[in-house]
């Protein structure tokens, strides 16, 4: 875990391009501003989001196949503390218990994705269609749907088939392309005539770069300075062609809209009077959202990225760019395949022109010459990469607008987790952090941008990941060392519902009031747990919701057991 965190704070560097591609961006303009009081307009959807990975359990479960995180997960080493998703919060089990909590926040939308090996358990449709996963989704959407909450379904939240990945060595093959598009026409076919919103792929950056660049991520490939670029090639010609597969079949008789979920940190010049500095704030943004918006929006990657990957590719001898090239008749398929854009957006960095000698080869962190810094004064309250950072929020959405056309945008994913396995229903940081998110929306809204929803990651606790179960972004906590899998609802939830109720914010009495209100549902006795490395894992649980002498009880065991550790020491 420490060579981990070496990598990813060494990867904090970054990039630039040409501002012709940007011109209307005023990259020297940023004014904070103070708070806005005013509300979103009429119709603005609120909801919670999921993965299926992360939550659902059940990973060997009635027929379904494989994944490639079910394998990656299982080998020792990859996943802190080893933790697996086999199990993770249960939601398999739980779907009327978990619309119940989505009802409790009175939230309008609820994303969650699809596991294409619990409905194709090899990854292809023609050796098997696994009813019993198609039964599940279908129990899910139709119980959503019963209570007015509208589903909005991702396809590919990074579960893959584990036998395509054997196979054909997964997205570094093209035949992934054909397979995937097999998958959404089923689930199209299957789950269409309810299910209005589609998201192809959720953040295919962190498929490409910690799947297949870094090995970070399942399958664990590190193809350095290659498999990124291939990987993501592959991912935006899938995306394009089930755009149109639901462009073709389904649209006119469903009356649905599909679209793509891309993670976007934003980059903010170091000096912002400073040209190299601007230059390689926007390659930064470039190679991060634009590698995969611009091709949607414009049919090919961003001038910056080809210039960049080609002249580090020549200085290498090679005799072709590491970055793949589109046709022109794909150029013109791919371009204009949205028909809103997913936006996932936790942080910002500040960004400063590094340039990398390409002596030991390419890679796709280097290749960008930028480096990434970080303001100590930032609060940094979850997972070690996240720093809150509201402003780059409003950044970031006017970036987009003036990019891509002021397209319709939901932000699919916004939140931020604590860093310690420990209880704690208290989380301020957490009301805080939403408080500003959503108000810099708000602003970027009244700057024009045509936000139409927002999405709070995540509703529950889940698995994180490479992070195991040390980081929790929920709203609802979960006790995953009891094999029932209770949640129960941080002071968050209630704040985030006063928003939703609401519409925004009113006043700042109200706002005040809010927060206040929320923060009385916890009680002293449920202040966070500095645990003992030796006991943290143990996930010493005191919750709000029992009664208070269980409670004190609890506390004084946990405190004595830790004595006890110390004493062994």
């Amino acid at each position: 875990m420490l060579l981990r965190c070496v990598t990813r704070t060494c990867h904090v560097l970054v990039l630039v391009l040409c501002l012709s591609a940007a011109e209307d961006f005023d990259w020297t303009k940023n004014n904070h501003g103070s708070f806005y009081y005013g509300t979103f307009p009429t119709g603005f959807s609120w909801g919670a989001g999921s993965s299926a990975y992360q939550t659902e359990g059940a990973w060997d479960q009635d027929g379904k196949g494989l994944s490639i995180w079910d394998v990656f997960s299982h080998k020792k080493g990859k996943v802190f503390f080893n933790d697996t998703g086999d199990s993770s919060c249960e939601s398999y089990y739980k779907v009327k218990e978990d619309i119940s909590l989505i009802k409790e926040l009175k939230l309008n939308h609820y994303r969650f994705s699809i596991s294409w090996p619990r409905i194709i358990p090899t990854g292809i449709k023609s050796d098997h269609v696994n009813e019993k996963g198609i039964e599940y989704y279908d129990s899910l959407i139709d119980s959503l749907l019963e209570n007015d909450i509208t589903p909005i379904v991702t396809l590919y939240h990074w579960d893959l088939p584990q036998l395509l990945q054997d196979k054909y060595g997964g997205w570094q093959n093209v035949s992934m392309i054909n397979y995937f598009n097999e998958f959404a026409n089923l689930c199209f076919e299957r789950f269409g005539n309810r299910v209005k919103y589609w998201i192809t792929f959720n953040n295919p950056w962190a498929v490409a770069v910690e799947g297949y660049e870094t090995g970070e991520h399942a399958p664990g490939l590190k193809l350095r300075g290659t498999g990124a670029y291939r990987a993501a090639h592959h991912i935006i010609k899938a995306h394009a062609k089930v755009w149109h597969t639901y462009d073709t079949h389904w649209r006119s008789k469903q009356n649905g809209m599909v679209g793509i979920s891309l993670a976007g940190d934003w980059g903010e010049p170091v000096d912002i009077t400073n040209q190299k500095d601007i230059e390689a704030a926007e390659r930064y943004v470039q190679f991060y959202m634009g590698w995969f918006a611009t091709p949607i929006f414009h049919g090919d990657y961003p001038q910056v990225m080809k210039e960049f990957v080609g002249r580090k590719s020549a200085q290498q001898g090679l005799g072709t760019s590491r970055l793949p090239t589109f046709s022109s008749q794909e150029r013109s398929y791919i371009k204009g395949t949205c028909d809103f854009l997913g936006i996932g957006h936790f942080t910002t960095r500040y960004i400063t022109q590094k340039s990398y000698p390409t002596g030991r080869g390419g890679a796709y962190f280097t290749d960008r010459d930028v480096a990434e810094l970080v303001d100590p004064r930032w609060p940094d309250p979850g997972s070690e990469w996240l720093y809150a950072v509201p402003w780059g929020f409003r950044r970031l959405l006017n970036f987009v607008k003036t990019q891509y056309g002021n397209p319709d945008i939901y932000i699919t994913e916004n939140g931020v987790s604590e860093k310690m396995m420990c209880t704690e229903l208290c989380d301020d940081w957490r009301i805080q952090y939403f408080k500003e998110y959503i108000n810099e929306m708000l602003k970027a809204i009244k700057d024009g941008v045509n936000v139409k929803g927002y999405t709070a990651w995540s509703l529950l606790d889940k698995f994180e990941w490479d992070e195991g179960y040390s980081e929790r972004f929920g709203l609802y906590y979960v006790d995953f060392r009891n094999h029932k899998k209770p949640r129960y609802p941080k002071a968050s939830v209630q704040f985030y519902k006063r928003i939703i109720s609401a519409n925004g914010f009113p006043s700042q009495r109200e706002v005040e009031s809010w927060k206040r209100k929320a923060t009385e549902t916890c009680s002293s006795s449920n202040q966070l747990l500095a645990a003992d490395p030796l006991t943290s894992h143990m996930e010493m649980v005191t919750e709000i919701v029992v009664p208070t002498v269980c409670t004190l009880c609890i506390l004084l065991s946990a405190v004595f057991l830790m004595f006890l550790l110390r004493r062994r020491k």
